[in-house]
């Protein structure tokens, strides 16, 4: 395996187990901000949006109302 293909990887998987994380924190809070969950987490907030992002184009997230005063769903996963 190739250098690239070796950080390739790595940035793969880690951003597999960022977003297990930020799924485990929402399930447990669904009103949670990407600020508390960048704080919760230890992410920065870009990258706490960016999973975010990539989890609702894929369709396993989905905000319902607004930033303020709205909640997180999580669907397509476990059945949901």
């Amino acid at each position: 395996m190739a250098i690239g293909e070796t950080a390739q990887t790595s940035s793969v998987t880690s951003s597999v187990t960022s977003s297990v994380k930020i799924l485990d924190v929402i399930r447990q809070n669904s009103s949670v901000t990407a600020v508390e969950l960048s704080q919760h987490l230890g992410l920065t907030l870009r990258a706490v949006e960016k999973q975010l992002a990539n989890l609702k184009q894929d369709g396993v997230l989905r905000r319902i109302g607004p930033d303020k005063g709205g909640h997180w769903e999580v669907r397509g996963v476990d059945g949901d």
